[in-house]
């Protein structure tokens, strides 16, 4: 299969990007800093440069994947931002640079996605339980929250978008021991992408549009 995933560098996207090679498949992995990009070129992928944080750095990958055709295509690239406890007000530019990388940067390059989807491709989005409001008992980290749940909802417009010629989901990927989730974390890097890689093979085309943990389960909105 030939597999594309943007936000490689470290973490759940690195282990994706290891995890398919390993598998056989062709691998494409976006990052968006020169450190990234030599280690992905050490794990013998090909590279691209994506940052999707603004509009310049989103609007190449079209050219680097031009004609290439992606049996799955994985959007991982997010960032945190402010770690606040209740409802303190974020200062505009910390806000500012987690919906654009978040939200923004998705929005930007789905149609990218789309034109070079194969038929029948899937998308998998990486999203959080923490933008589920059904699952909400906490406020903390609220900017962050407020972004995985306004991608959620771009991810079931793309779907709707999208139709019969594929599969867009958005997931989440587990409590991860990666950078961001810390090494107090509930589970493996390596076992949350075995899981990912899995339960995106194994969805039917209804679920397209929905939001699901990394182990298959169906979370609410």
């Amino acid at each position: 299969m030939n597999v594309l995933i943007i936000g490689a560098s470290r973490g759940i996207g690195y282990e994706l990007a290891r995890q398919s090679l390993e598998a056989g498949d062709t691998v494409y992995a976006a990052a968006r800093g020169q450190t990234g990009i030599a280690r992905l070129k050490e794990l013998g992928v090909n590279t691209l440069v994506v940052n999707t944080a603004d509009a310049l750095g989103c609007s190449g990958l079209s050219w680097g994947i031009d004609g290439v055709r992606f049996d799955r295509i994985w959007h991982v690239a997010g960032i945190f931002g402010p770690r606040t406890a209740g409802v303190d007000p974020p200062v505009q530019q910390d806000f500012d640079v987690v919906m654009h990388t978040n939200v923004l940067g998705f929005m930007r390059l789905v149609p990218q996605y789309f034109d070079a989807l194969a038929n029948g491709g899937r998308i998998g989005v990486l999203s959080s339980k923490m933008g589920s409001i059904g699952l909400r008992s906490s406020p903390s980290g609220w900017t962050y929250r407020a972004s995985k749940a306004a991608l959620n909802s771009t991810v079931k417009d793309a779907a709707l978008v999208l139709g019969q010629r594929g599969l867009v989901v958005a997931f989440h990927p587990g409590w991860v021991q990666t950078d961001m989730g810390g090494t107090g974390a509930d589970i493996p890097v390596e076992r949350s992408v075995a899981d990912l890689r899995r339960t995106l093979d194994a969805l039917k085309p209804s679920d397209s549009g929905g939001f699901f943990n990394h182990d298959g389960q169906a979370l609410p909105w």
